[in-house]
């Protein structure tokens, strides 16, 4: 091969690699971090879940303690929820199966409850004062009572089961402050659900 040969391959090379310069350089950028620039919603959702998971403990745990103060079944709020699926005959129930199923409802409809609470702190209260939070959150929860109670169970369960006992036999005063304890606790454990995106990079070995 001759000088000029040799020249000319070189040459071609040369304006191949312009060529892959220019087309690398049209390309658009990729994303220097994977953190949303926006609020972040699907992190807040599971946030939710899990607050909300907490708070149903909390709240059943509160019922029980009171229950057991009073003299009655420590499980009696789960025994009268259990009384829209199961009728009177839930009332009767002092272990088992049943009450388990029945606490393990209970905090699992918590979780699903606490989305709402820590999506509107998050999105709309986040910096706002502890006042406004926290008269936001027992808004919140006073209406949750309302909606479940009112809105719904008071005509749902007689219409499916042939009873009220939900509405008979939770007093209004502990339905309101078990709704209370539910949304403070979420309260007070909402900062566990904060996004704090990391400002550091990770650096290549």
């Amino acid at each position: 091969m001759n000088s000029e040969s040799k020249q000319a391959e070189l040459q071609q090379l040369r304006d191949r690699v312009t060529a892959l310069e220019s087309e690398i350089a049209s390309l658009p950028e990729s994303p220097t971090s994977w953190q949303p620039d926006t609020y972040y919603t699907t992190y807040h959702i599971l946030a939710g879940l899990v607050l909300g998971l907490i708070a149903a403990a909390s709240s059943l745990l509160f019922n029980v303690v009171g229950s057991a103060m009073v003299g009655k079944h420590p499980l009696q709020l789960i025994k009268i929820y259990l009384t829209f699926p199961l009728g009177e005959k839930a009332l009767e129930l002092e272990s088992g199966f049943a009450l388990a199923a029945g606490c393990c409802l209970y905090l699992g409809t918590g979780m699903f409850g606490g989305i709402p609470f820590h999506l509107i702190l998050s999105r709309y209260f986040a910096h706002a004062s502890i006042g406004i939070r926290f008269l936001v959150t027992s808004v919140l929860a006073i209406g949750v009572w309302l909606i479940n109670y009112y809105g719904l169970i008071a005509w749902l369960q007689p219409a499916l089961i042939g009873g009220n006992w939900i509405i008979d036999q939770v007093p209004i005063l502990i339905a309101v402050i078990t709704h209370l304890v539910f949304g403070w606790t979420i309260l007070l454990f909402d900062h566990w659900g904060s996004f704090v995106p990391s400002t550091q990079t990770r650096r290549n070995p």
